[in-house]
């Protein structure tokens, strides 16, 4: 299921921003981008996001910044030579050519390239506490993830009510179709017997009986409108339900494909055949939503 969410936080002279993202898939897989320096970060954040969810391409984008006021600096003393000699030089030069110069500050040299060099020390036997920080503002943000998901979930629950109240009634009419091919069935079969007995004068009766329920059998979709009525009542229930429910909704879709593949094998009358095509469509569209579902 695609969600979106966005957190900011802080802590001494650390601040950080932290996205949660996810687009569909069929099982869970977590991609965390987490700096590897803080010791645990990454495997309490993966259990954490575990805890919480169950199915989707969940990605995660925390980014962390110093104070550039709590970075140490410290005088490179090759740099200071370095700019000594060249102010020296330059002021030896300028008294040559009668060009007297202001007298150089402190902070004048300071600010020249080399001299000043500031570092970002981290202490990575102490990160206990920044840690601890990171994970509180990434259970908030996964909060704030579940609601925007849980709002396309209510959206989705609406959608897939309606396709399986649509459902419901192509099952119904297939019923209905059915009942209304038994007399053009049974036109067909005394055709056959017709032909049977005229091709021969002593028909095997044992064998003629076999067949007639075998053609039977092959044509009764009773057992397959059973089945859809009794999958369209589960369907319902997961809807109406608080748990995690697409891996249960995939295997209900492949069972509604199955029978509605074996009902269309089944038909051999137009109306049939027609609302078991419709059937199928319907079956594709609700896959793909379902899809959606956590």
């Amino acid at each position: 299921m695609t969600g979106f969410a966005s957190v900011q936080g802080d802590h001494a002279a650390w601040s950080w921003t932290a996205d949660i993202r996810s687009v569909n898939g069929k099982g869970l897989d977590l991609r965390l981008r987490t700096p590897d320096w803080i010791e645990g970060l990454e495997p309490e954040t993966r259990k954490l996001f575990q805890a919480r969810l169950t199915r989707g391409n969940v990605t995660l984008s925390l980014k962390l910044q110093r104070e550039e006021d709590a970075a140490s600096a410290h005088i490179n003393e090759s740099g200071l030579k370095s700019a000594l000699a060249a102010v020296a030089k330059i002021e030896a030069a300028a008294s040559l050519e009668g060009m007297p110069l202001a007298p150089m500050r402190a902070t004048d040299i300071a600010a020249m390239r080399g001299v000043i060099d500031f570092t970002e020390s981290v202490d990575e036997g102490d990160t206990s506490a920044l840690k601890t920080a990171i994970l509180a503002d990434l259970s908030t943000c996964l909060d704030a993830f579940d609601a925007d998901r849980a709002r396309e979930g209510a959206a989705l629950e609406q959608v897939l009510s309606v396709q399986l109240t649509t459902m419901d009634t192509l099952t119904t009419a297939a019923a209905k179709a059915a009942g209304n091919r038994e007399d053009a069935a049974r036109a067909g079969v005394e055709r056959g017997l017709a032909r049977i007995l005229k091709a021969t004068e002593v028909p095997d009766e044992a064998r003629l009986l076999q067949e007639l329920a075998l053609i039977a059998v092959k044509n009764d979709i009773t057992e397959e409108i059973d089945r859809l009525h009794t999958h369209i009542e589960a369907a319902r229930e997961l809807l109406a339900s608080d748990v995690a429910m697409g891996r249960k909704f995939d295997f209900l879709m492949q069972e509604f494909n199955r029978e509605a593949n074996t009902l269309c094998s089944k038909s051999q009358a137009s109306e049939l055949t027609a609302i078991g095509l419709d059937l199928k469509a319907l079956i594709d569209q609700m896959r793909e939503q379902v899809q959606n579902v956590e």
